[in-house]
């Protein structure tokens, strides 16, 4: 499990209630977690010309399409090619991260990850003149490779990761006598981070440059012998653009809408430049573009509604005012979308996967050529998800915005007065609110929860605009969200103070760090994973790899240190009664130093430790428990492994219960 470290918050010298025996009772439940994540867990997969690929434990398979009896063919042994000994393989799980597969199906390049650490390796496997079949033809070992694309069946792109930053991209040569790598482009601006993609009909290759502030993308036309890369336009600031391509032009994706939000524009190959670009598609007020995707004659928009609902728009290149939108499932919450494989039969239909924290993911296939929209699921297991209810409510912050909240429950809203409550929130970097689905989540609902997720200004969840409300010294405006959400829930019926707990990862413990300063009380018990609590002290220290980028997001420390002072929860910890918190830190984390925590943790003991003490005994509650749980690994989104994330869901599971004074959940009667 790990080194944890528990802290008491008051002279009562109360411990964490629970033993490590009875934290093992709630390990009964990683089964059910388990055999409800299955859903969760399908294997990556690339439709090639004449086969079909597909990743097991092992390693990655092939079966050949038009053969009468489906055969598996094992391509690369994951312990053969790391060439580990028995040892390492029985602590460290490598798994199959990302394929592609080259033009003709001559080659295959993959890229492993470990469980532990932020180890990466890369392969490049021939296919063409395999012989015995049976053995497997690495071409190609490297390490840290970050992003990776074919341009030709012979010559691969590819980025590398330093540290937390990919700054350069590099081609590889793959040739029968010896392999050449040469650096073809090199990033100076410290700020920018570098990644290769593929157009989806595979005839442009892109080098993008991005950060929060500002995109450059250069081109690479696949056609094209020399494979040179050519500038689009040229970086500036507050624009951000994204491309695919569609018959000698590209379709672009730019914050030049109204309000700085995304809109489509499409502009020649021959001419793409910013002078060039010609609007196809604008949203409706309210609508907010998340991503794109060129599907044979269509652009087909992911976006959420002004309801907060994702749908589909498909705008037709050829009459882009015919544009329509595709209605999901009221439920959904998360659309991921598969990567088109070789086959032509692929490059015209759209396949997704939509979930919810609840929802395990069902697959879709869009023909927007056709209006059809056809789905994969099994009618049995829809009726055994129609108990789970999406309800989104609205609150309304302290400067009068509507503050999105997506509400998931088993029973009507108003039978949730006594019933605990898990609040989700994150609110930075533009990033909307993770809302995969996740087993443990579901686990909780099935025993009586009810589960908000906050979706605070900050994040992406409403647009552009929505996460420069609160950067720099707009981050006070989080937490204020965060504030009238809370208020929100409880006024409308649901849960009370008192059986609610908040939970946060990374850069989302800042507006939970500081509303526990401000309004302790609001809840019960919090759960903090890889927590950023230290941003002023973060912020001066030029030495940590994140500094310079995030600026834009936190500010200066010498320019903005009065507002970055005045929301940081290490710095504004002051004598009082606080919540029960779980922290759950990574020793290695390169984004989250530990002495932040340390220091934080500290500082919180004692304010509480000083709180209790200052009162008589009789008057004395009991100490919240501020308990401290470092796990090895440098994994900043928490365990890989499965083994290892189980157990840390069954201490939360068993620091929940406990803090809410909840009796353990028993298995129901079917």
């Amino acid at each position: 499990m790990g080194l944890l470290c528990v802290l008491l918050g008051g002279s009562s010298g109360r411990l964490f209630t629970l033993s490590w025996g009875q934290i093992a009772q709630f390990a009964v439940y990683r089964h059910k977690i388990r055999m409800i994540g299955f859903a969760q867990r399908f294997c990556a997969s690339i439709c090639g010309h004449n086969y079909d690929y597909f990743t097991q434990n092992d390693g990655i398979h092939r079966i050949l399409k038009k053969g009468r009896k489906p055969v598996s063919e094992r391509l690369l042994d994951i312990e053969e090619t790391l060439g580990e000994d028995e040892t390492q393989r029985r602590r460290f799980q490598w798994t199959v991260q990302r394929m592609r597969l080259s033009p003709r199906e001559k080659h295959l390049a993959a890229s492993l990850t470990c469980s532990r650490g932020n180890n990466m390796r890369f392969v490049v496997v021939r296919l063409e003149g395999r012989n015995p079949p049976s053995t497997q033809h690495v071409v190609a070992t490297l390490e840290r490779v970050f992003s990776f694309e074919w341009a030709t069946d012979d010559v691969l792109f590819y980025t590398t990761l330093e540290g937390l930053r990919s700054r350069a991209v590099f081609r590889l040569d793959v040739t029968s006598s010896r392999n050449r790598i040469t650096c073809v482009y090199e990033e100076a601006d410290p700020d920018m981070f570098v990644e290769v993609a593929l157009s989806r009909d595979r005839q442009i290759l892109s080098i993008n440059c991005s950060s929060s502030s500002k995109s450059e993308v250069l081109l690479c036309d696949v056609k094209n012998s020399r494979l040179e890369p050519v500038v689009v336009q040229p970086r500036q600031r507050d624009l951000l653009f994204f491309l695919e391509h569609w018959k000698r032009r590209l379709i672009i994706l730019a914050n030049t809408g109204p309000g700085q939000e995304y809109q489509v524009l499409q502009a020649p190959v021959s001419e793409p430049s910013m002078p060039s670009w010609v609007p196809l598609f604008v949203p409706d007020p309210g609508t907010v573009i998340k991503d794109m995707e060129v599907i044979g004659d269509h652009c087909v928009l992911i976006a959420a509604a002004p309801t907060n609902e994702l749908i589909l728009i498909v705008v037709p290149l050829t009459h882009p005012k015919e544009a329509y939108v595709v209605q999901l499932p009221s439920w959904v919450c998360s659309i991921e979308t598969k990567k088109a494989g070789l086959a032509y039969e692929q490059q015209n239909v759209l396949e997704f996967l939509i979930s919810s924290p609840v929802h395990p993911p069902v697959s879709y296939r869009l023909h927007p050529d056709k209006k059809l929209l056809l789905s994969g699921r099994d009618d049995s297991r829809t009726k055994k998800q129609d108990k789970y209810f999406t309800t989104r409510l609205e609150a309304c912050s302290r400067d009068g915005t509507l503050v999105p909240v997506t509400l998931l429950h088993t029973v009507p809203v108003k039978s949730l007065r006594n019933a605990p409550l898990l609040v989700h929130v994150y609110g930075a970097y533009g990033r909307d609110l993770n809302m995969d689905f996740c087993p443990e989540k579901r686990l909780l609902l099935d025993h009586g929860w009810a589960l908000a997720y906050c979706h605070i200004r900050g994040g992406g969840e409403r647009g552009l605009s929505w996460h420069r409300q609160a950067c720099v010294e707009g981050k006070l405006k989080a937490v204020e969200d965060l504030h009238a959400c809370l208020h929100h829930l409880f006024s409308s019926g649901v849960s009370a103070p008192s059986l609610t707990a908040l939970t946060a990862h990374s850069a989302g413990a800042v507006p939970v760090g500081a509303l526990c300063n401000r309004d302790p009380h609001m809840v019960q018990a919090v759960l903090l994973q890889a927590p950023f609590l230290d941003v002023l002290g973060s912020m001066e220290n030029l030495e940590l790899s994140l500094t310079l980028d995030d600026r834009d997001e936190w500010g200066d420390a010498v320019r903005h240190r009065q507002v970055l002072a005045s929301y940081c929860p290490l710095n504004n910890i002051i004598t009082q009664r606080y919540p029960s918190m779980l922290l759950t830190a990574y020793s290695g984390d390169p984004r989250i130093p530990l002495a932040g925590v340390l220091k934080y943790t500290h500082l919180l003991k004692k304010a509480v430790h000083t709180h209790m003490s200052s009162k008589p005994k009789p008057e004395r509650e009991p100490a919240p428990n501020i308990v401290l749980n470092i796990q090895p690994g440098a994994n900043h989104l928490g365990p890989e492994d499965y083994e290892q994330m189980l157990t840390e869901e069954a201490l939360k599971l068993a620091f929940l219960y406990t803090e809410l004074g909840l009796d353990r959940p028993h298995k129901r009667k079917r």
